[in-house]
């Protein structure tokens, strides 16, 4: 219970991105495991502002769930007419998300040189 509640307050510290957007970090391990945090993370995020600002920088593994929740993340701000940016992806969620073809979908900046 201390766990979830750390979380939580750890999670409502988090600065808005500009322009009132909610950021989200995803974790390092972005699989079927962390599905339920990250989902209630994303959620909170739809609910604290206008857009969601995403950090993908440190993700190492992702998994073709993670990829579909936030193709409904996606969709969610587009019906609301909300904006999706990203601060950062890692070449491992580039990869994953361009092999699923959903980089243009979820809105990826192109990759830089290798």
């Amino acid at each position: 219970m201390a766990g979830k509640r750390a979380a939580t307050q750890k999670q409502d510290e988090r600065p808005a991105a500009p322009d009132g957007a909610a950021a989200v970090v995803l974790p390092a391990d972005c699989r079927l495991a962390a599905q339920a945090a990250l989902q209630a993370e994303l959620v909170g995020a739809l609910e604290r502002g206008a857009g969601v600002v995403l950090d993908a920088s440190a993700v190492e593994r992702v998994d073709t769930a993670a990829l579909q929740l936030l193709v409904l993340l996606r969709r969610e701000l587009a019906s609301r007419d909300g904006a999706l940016a990203w601060r950062g992806a890692s070449a491992a969620f580039n990869e994953a998300a361009g092999l699923l073809g959903l980089a243009r979908i979820l809105e990826l900046p192109a990759a830089g040189p290798a």
